[in-house]
């Protein structure tokens, strides 16, 4: 039986990045139904041009070489793989309306809904997370 992941997404740095789109892409690979919740620094991880440039926590740099030795694919590739394999993005309404972004600020396929659609969205999930 295919599960239900809600995941809300309110950080912005690379490593964030990478906990959540590792996280969606592997359960959308177990035939979830996946929807991540951007909001606040979190809408950085869709943004077009903020995550392919996405803070590394100060004194982690070191950590890029790892992922390129790791083949670790970069987030444009993740968030790319996230969207084929359905995983529902959906940026906070009332964060892009604070921080006066439009929705062709971010990466084609994005839902755009307001907290209370994501509630109703996540009141069935069986598993929720937040990053």
């Amino acid at each position: 039986m295919a599960k239900k992941v809600a995941i809300i997404s309110s950080n912005g740095s690379l490593f964030d990045a990478y906990k959540v789109f590792n996280v969606a892409t592997a359960a959308a690979a177990s035939d979830a139904e996946v929807g991540i919740f951007f909001t606040f620094e979190g809408l950085n991880l869709i943004h077009k041009e903020g995550h392919k440039q996405l803070p590394i926590p100060e004194g982690r740099e070191h950590f890029q070489e790892g992922f390129k030795k790791q083949n670790v694919p970069p987030i444009p590739d993740l968030v790319e793989m996230a969207r084929e394999m359905g995983v529902k993005l959906i940026a906070c309404q009332m964060t892009m309306d604070v921080m006066e972004l439009e929705k062709d600020a971010f990466v084609d396929g994005i839902e755009v809904a307001g907290a209370a659609s994501f509630i109703h969205y996540a009141s069935d999930a069986d598993i929720t997370l937040t990053f």
